[in-house]
């Protein structure tokens, strides 16, 4: 039975980029992060158009990745640290460093479905600075929230520019699907 809507972000997952082996690129085990509250990607690509005999000739459609907000309730200091290059020192103040480098890393997750919940993984990910916003409290208490800015790159894998992969359970994949969040699952099941 086929997916009708999809709702309900959760199980947010992190893992960092490690060093490409034999020039396949490798990951980190994947790091759950609690408190996921919105994700939204844009894609980023557009259509290049030739025109000849007075009609459009030649059409060539670019994919470069997608810009994206990943809104948590708060992610980890450790995460950000990780994430950005910034550090946390001994006393454990985490360190905003202007000149930090941020680390690549794929982002994981789940999005419910009515029939069947969706996984999905974006290969190639960069983070920018989360926004904050620090209110006071009145006679209500309303939590507030950490979004990350994402840029979404494609990346090479065996001749193929890979953006994201998604899955969902059927009587063919129960490993793959199972297994998701130990490791960042490439297309035909490497890891």
């Amino acid at each position: 039975m086929a997916n009708k809507v999809r709702f309900g972000l959760e199980q947010v997952h992190i893992a960092f980029r490690k060093e490409d082996v034999g020039g396949e690129p490798s990951w980190d085990t994947p790091i759950a992060i609690p408190g996921a509250v919105n994700f939204s990607a844009t894609p980023d690509g557009g259509e290049s158009t030739f025109y000849a005999d007075n009609t459009k000739y030649y059409t060539r459609t670019t994919n470069n990745g997608y810009t994206a907000d990943l809104e948590m309730a708060l992610v980890p200091d450790e995460i950000l640290a990780q994430m950005l290059g910034w550090e946390i020192d001994s006393n454990g103040m985490l360190i905003e460093d202007a000149e930090a480098v941020p680390k690549e890393f794929a982002l994981m997750g789940q999005v419910q479905g009515d029939a069947r919940n969706r996984r999905f993984v974006y290969y190639r990910c960069t983070a920018s600075r989360p926004t904050q916003t620090h209110t006071t409290t009145t006679d209500t208490t309303t939590p507030t929230t950490e979004t990350l800015s994402l840029t979404i790159l494609p990346l090479e894998v065996d001749g193929k520019k890979l953006v994201r992969g998604v899955i969902e359970l059927d009587e063919t994949n129960a490993a793959a699907y199972n297994g998701f969040f130990n490791a960042v699952l490439l297309p035909g099941g490497g890891e």
